[in-house]
């Protein structure tokens, strides 16, 4: 007699996804992590969820499972996501190519902005998509400008200031591009429970979101309260310059907080010096992808 197959990990956590029965009125929420947290203050009883994995964790024998859902769905919510993606057809454009007439498909941004944490930015290597420098997956201009030979620059509130609008434009020309649903006035007034991380909104931002998304969906604007705080494994410093640039009710922290153990900042720059140092094609690639706000930085 054959054995059954036990379930993998990746299974169990998304045992909806892999086959429990698909809930009428279904939503779907299409995009990177960011996609679970909305998935989980959106979801109620009048618009049931399914967590999937995120988008870019699909593989092609998920596909069949992935249009199971969008048959039944009434509603997705995506990200701008381009066609193709990692060879899948799981675009913005094809996965609206794929749902019932009657469902609705609405875009939301992918919300970065860097109000709070001006200095910090997120690289990519095209040859090493997995490869991060040291304790915490964010880089500081301020730290690559020394790895490159400079000085450590010194932000001031009205360089914070202005780094804060530029970022507002580049996440309103997104929605705009996109048609997505707008979620970057909320940053016209920082205070850090919006954003933990540059790419890591709190929970004030994903409530606000889910409500517009609801409205624009002709739904009740009824959210749910997660109980806990979504995407908080990692939370950045709060620096004495933001506080002063926003006039904040805050005291500067100089830790990181990983899992909620407290990382020194100092530890952070000091280890991400030593692995630019081995790793100079990362700190060029660095430099490069974020030249013009590596200049705004330095030229304070």
């Amino acid at each position: 007699m054959e054995e059954p197959t036990l379930p993998t990990g990746r299974q169990r956590h998304y045992s909806s996804f892999f086959g429990a029965p698909v809930p009428d009125g279904l939503a779907v929420v299409v995009g990177n992590c960011q996609a679970e947290s909305l998935r989980i203050v959106i979801d109620g009883p009048d618009l049931p969820t399914v967590r999937i994995p995120p988008v870019h964790e699909l593989e092609p024998d998920d596909l069949p499972r992935l249009d199971r859902l969008l048959a039944s769905a009434s509603l997705v919510i995506t990200q701008p996501i381009r066609d193709d993606y990692r060879g899948l057809p799981v675009g913005t454009r094809q996965l609206a190519a794929r749902l019932p007439a009657e469902a609705r498909l609405v875009v939301v941004p992918a919300v970065r902005h860097r109000s709070l944490h001006p200095a910090q930015v997120v690289v990519r290597h095209p040859d090493k998509p997995i490869e991060d420098p040291p304790l915490v997956a964010y880089h500081d201009l301020r730290t690559i400008a020394e790895a490159l030979g400079h000085a450590r620059p010194r932000l001031t509130a009205a360089v914070v200031a202005a780094i804060a609008q530029e970022s507002t434009g580049e996440l309103r020309m997104r929605e705009e591009r996109n048609g997505a649903v707008p979620i970057s006035d909320v940053f016209d007034a920082p205070r850090f429970p919006l954003l933990r991380t540059i790419n890591h909104p709190g929970n004030p931002v994903w409530s606000e979101l889910a409500r517009r998304v609801r409205d624009r969906a002709g739904l009740g604007d009824a959210v749910t309260d997660p109980g806990r705080e979504l995407l908080s494994s990692v939370v950045a410093p709060r620096e004495g310059v933001v506080i002063e640039a926003w006039g904040l009710d805050a005291e500067p922290d100089p830790h990181w907080y990983v899992d909620g153990r407290p990382v020194h900042d100092d530890e952070v720059r000091a280890a991400q010096l030593r692995w630019y140092s081995d790793n100079p094609d990362l700190l060029r690639l660095a430099a490069d992808r974020h030249s013009s706000a590596l200049a705004v930085v330095m030229s304070a």
